[in-house]
């Protein structure tokens, strides 16, 4: 069983090797490690870790929690293929493929980006609308999206009055990235959490970027 363990911890030698040794302590192999982003004397690590059948995901938080000044920002289980060029490799597959390339686009989106969904949208005089969706995307729509059109990559307010309620009663966060000047928007959720770190939303745009220029 694989889980994916987000933690602050402090920016400083010695602080990955205390974590690594309390989560060995609990029989955790750590599988992969991605820095999410660094601070003023801390950073935010994501951590792929192993554990026995049947462990429970408490004992990985806890044991996270006793090293000095480590806090655990959320856990969740992993299924997804470790993979160190994760992006090039979705952005390879988009370009190679004859047809419904915004398909191949969100159903490689989640993986890459480590997010419950994704999913393609647009507006037109109608309103907004979904083009295409991930196979995990929630089934109810949003139907109004009032901001739209977006000039930038961006977190998005999960709990606005646009924001159909089963995505908030799962407490999904959401962040989304324009695909070039097409006006459709790359969006992605995250049921559960965490929240998008400003370092993430800017990964988003530039795979959204990169994609728009293949799409074009």
């Amino acid at each position: 069983m694989s889980y994916l363990l987000r933690v602050q911890l402090p920016d400083r030698p010695g602080s990955l090797g205390a974590l690594a040794v309390a989560l060995g302590s609990v029989g955790a192999d750590i599988l992969s490690l991605d820095v999410i982003e660094r601070g003023d004397g801390y950073a935010v690590d994501d951590l792929v870790v192993e554990v026995a059948p049947g462990s429970l995901p408490d004992t990985l938080i806890t044991a996270s929690e006793n090293v000095a000044d480590v806090r655990v920002d959320s856990i969740r289980p992993y299924t997804g293929v470790l993979d160190t060029h994760r992006e090039l490799e979705l952005i390879d597959r988009v370009a190679a493929a004859s047809d419904d390339r915004l398909q191949v686009l969100v159903d490689g989106a989640p993986r890459v980006l480590r997010v419950g969904w994704s999913v393609v949208v647009a507006t037109n005089k109608h309103g907004s609308f979904r083009v295409v969706g991930s196979s995990g995307a929630p089934e109810t729509h949003a139907t109004e999206m009032p901001w739209m059109p977006l000039t930038r990559p961006a977190s998005l307010d999960g709990d606005a009055d646009w924001v159909p309620k089963v995505w908030r009663d799962m407490d999904t966060t959401l962040a989304a990235a324009p695909l070039g000047s097409t006006g459709t928007v790359l969006m992605l959720g995250r049921p559960g959490g965490p929240e998008f770190r400003p370092s993430e939303v800017a990964r988003l745009g530039y795979l959204a970027g990169i994609v728009a220029t293949v799409l074009n």
